[in-house]
């Protein structure tokens, strides 16, 4: 199973997009996707599993609102050093 972890996408130094992977089987993938908030998409695996976090608008999320949505699928919140790579975008 993978870990959790974030990677961010830029251009030209700026965020373009990034993705909170979830803990997920290596061979997972989404079946749907749901709106989360403005700038947010959860990707769901068959069983209904959340597995990923697309964030689409970096510029407008921020971790406190990545933290509840994480909260809210019952998952831990990001600590300081797995939201580094979005803060430092």
């Amino acid at each position: 199973m993978k870990k959790r972890h974030l990677e961010v996408n830029l251009k030209e130094g700026k965020p373009l997009a990034a993705y909170l992977y979830l803990p997920r089987v290596d061979s997972e993938k989404s079946a749907r996707t749901e709106q989360a908030g403005e700038g947010l998409l959860v990707d769901y695996a068959a069983d209904g599993r959340p597995i990923g976090i697309e964030i689409t608008a970096p510029e407008l999320v921020t971790i406190t609102v990545l933290n509840e949505l994480l909260e809210r699928l019952g998952f831990e919140r990001l600590r300081p050093e797995e939201a580094a790579p979005l803060q430092a975008a």
